[in-house]
């Protein structure tokens, strides 16, 4: 472990009075773009005393995993480009740099929105959905919300088409600037299913393709079809007939599951079709086919699937598994490249950091893209673009590092999140300049509307973090939650005791039982000393601990951590582990 016990914030108090100055900016900004809370809520946070806001001073993760510490040589760069879940990725070329996008279903802010000069170095601009009134995500399980965002740029506009599943169906975003403001959601009705995108031809018509179920009845569970249609891109409105381009998939004798996450690219007179097919599991994969016409017959490659992992050892040393639904783009030196979808294990299936996005070059073969010839490993290391321009380091996307946040901002930074949509504003920096301060929600983990939970994506298979926080006021719990979705979770807390003690707690969810509390311990603090959480992974282990003063104590240091795979958990989503907060008065 990292010793952070002598550590100390050296902030002037100049710098503390500008963080004031303008985090009250930021605080108005949210404030006038939030949807207005309802009665209920409103009156909630006006009738809750000051004094149960709970104070956090920092947060830092650190990240060590051996898939990384392989040296990156001069020109090359490290996979996944994006690491902790960030499936489904999009991506786009526009005024000489690139925009990538990505599922985040039932969080909030929805679809983040990256930019890059390389297509290996990342930053997060915005998101698609960040405004409290765009969509409701309330009731839905985590895995739900928004699936597999296409993001495509034209005549000076970037267009988002997304699913909201469960949430409101196919929808169409769109943005001059990529960091935002992006317009609320035009709802597509007539389009059903899922993975909508859309298609730019040269002869400035527009086209919409989407997943969904087939014109002919449903012969087996995951017998899809992806369906083409003209749209009139001014006003949203697909028109005209639509039509089956592939039922089933490229071998509809075989009964082939979950075609799904087209795109068409138009390249030397041909379209090409690349969709993703098997399913998100250890059978996905990536498939193409190509046509003269952009209605079809669509001929498939004869080498199908251009991408997949399926075909390899499983219990090979550091895995990627799960590959597929890519995406292709060309680069300033007519090179093209696929982002994709894929995961690293552990101990054969698990993987708590979720579907992250890669990025590897395609050769193009007697007029066929191709990602990855079949029988060959994702590499994690490999020579980049010759139009790369930064030195290999991709931290904090990517790589061992340690990232620190010093709660500057009022508004979610980039790369936190919240389950659900905030219907308050119930985390600010005006409280105290330079720390996070939570307003504490009564909704516990297991909700199905927004806690009061700060989220960040666990990037590792092997980490550290830690946040320091002021004790709570009495009838409020606080701390560090480990979170899959509100069936699976930790919740490491801290409560006021007896006279001067506090409480330290581990709590525990794993599937549709009761809430387990699986160790507590109680323990003095001082009030004028922050109190340090700790917690750490190594694969399927979790430790959770806490430091009053005297260095770290664990309530454990083997709690199962495969609760908080994908594959135990269920869904899409990966990890996520960051501050959290609630009101048990009313528990």
């Amino acid at each position: 472990m990292i010793d952070r016990t002598t550590r100390h914030r050296r902030r002037t108090t100049s710098m503390r009075l500008i963080a004031a100055g303008v985090a009250t900016l930021l605080l108005a900004a949210c404030q006038r773009e939030s949807a207005a809370p309802d009665a209920s809520s409103a009156a909630a946070a006006d009738a809750a005393p000051a004094a149960t806001t709970v104070y956090f001073d920092w947060f830092e993760y650190t990240g060590r995993d051996a898939a990384f510490e392989t040296p990156v040589p001069e020109g090359s760069f490290r996979n996944p480009v994006l690491a902790g879940f960030h499936s489904d990725p999009s991506v786009t070329a526009a005024n000489g740099r690139f925009y990538l996008v990505a599922s985040t279903f039932a969080f909030f802010p929805g679809i983040p929105v990256f930019e890059s000069e390389d297509l290996v170095h990342w930053t997060q601009v915005g998101n698609a959905i960040h405004r409290p009134g765009q969509l409701d995500f309330d009731g839905l399980g985590m895995s739900r919300g928004v699936f597999a965002p296409a993001i495509e740029f034209h005549d000076g506009t970037f267009y988002v088409v997304n699913t909201s599943v469960d949430a409101g169906g196919n929808f169409i975003v769109t943005a001059t600037d990529p960091a935002g403001p992006w317009s609320d959601p035009v709802w597509l009705p007539g389009i059903g299913g899922i993975d909508p995108s859309l298609f730019f031809d040269d002869d400035g018509k527009v086209y919409i393709l989407n997943n969904d179920e087939p014109e002919v009845p449903v012969r087996y569970d995951g017998h899809r079809a992806i369906w083409l249609q003209e749209i009139d891109i001014a006003t949203k409105k697909p028109f005209g007939p639509r039509k089956v381009l592939i039922d089933g998939g490229v071998k509809p004798e075989d009964n082939p599951i979950w075609i799904e996450g087209p795109h068409i690219y138009k390249v030397d007179g041909w379209y090409y079709l690349n969709n993703a097919e098997g399913g998100t599991g250890p059978q996905h994969s990536q498939v193409i086919l190509r046509s003269r016409e952009v209605w079809g017959p669509y001929t498939p490659y004869e080498h199908n699937p251009i991408l997949t992992q399926r075909d390899l050892d499983p219990n090979r040393p550091l895995p990627v598994t799960n590959a597929g639904h890519a995406d292709l783009v060309q680069g300033p030196d007519g090179s093209w490249w696929a982002t994709f979808l894929a995961s690293r294990n552990y101990g054969v299936d698990h993987y708590n950091t979720g579907r992250e996005a890669f990025l590897l070059p395609v050769t193009w073969k007697d007029g066929w893209p191709v990602i990855l010839p079949r029988g060959e490993e994702i590499p994690y290391v490999l020579p980049g673009p010759s139009f790369m321009k930064k030195p290999a380091d991709q931290a904090p996307m990517t790589g061992n590092f340690t990232w620190r946040d010093e709660f500057d901002t009022v508004e979610l930074g980039k790369g936190w999140m919240t389950p659900r949509v905030p219907k308050t504003q119930w985390y600010d920096g005006t409280s105290r300049p330079g720390w996070l301060a939570i307003h504490p929600l009564r909704e516990r983990l297991d909700t199905k509307v927004n806690p009061s939970f700060y989220a960040r994506r666990q990037q590792h298979q092997v980490f550290e973090a830690s946040t320091a926080m002021e004790v709570p006021g009495a009838g409020i719990a606080a701390g560090l939650a480990a979170f899959q979705g509100d069936t699976h979770w930790y919740f490491l807390g801290v409560r006021r005791g007896e006279g001067d003690a506090i409480e330290v707690f581990l709590e525990k969810k794993a599937g549709e039982g009761e809430v387990e509390v699986v160790a507590s311990t109680s323990a003095a603090a001082a009030e004028a000393t922050p109190l340090v959480l700790h917690v750490e992974g190594n694969e399927g282990r979790y430790g959770f601990g806490f430091d009053a003063g005297d260095g770290v104590e664990w309530l454990t240091q083997d709690a199962d951590g495969t609760i908080l795979s994908t594959d135990v958990a269920g869904g899409f989503v990966g990890a996520t582990i960051g501050p959290y907060a609630r009101d048990e008065r009313a528990l």
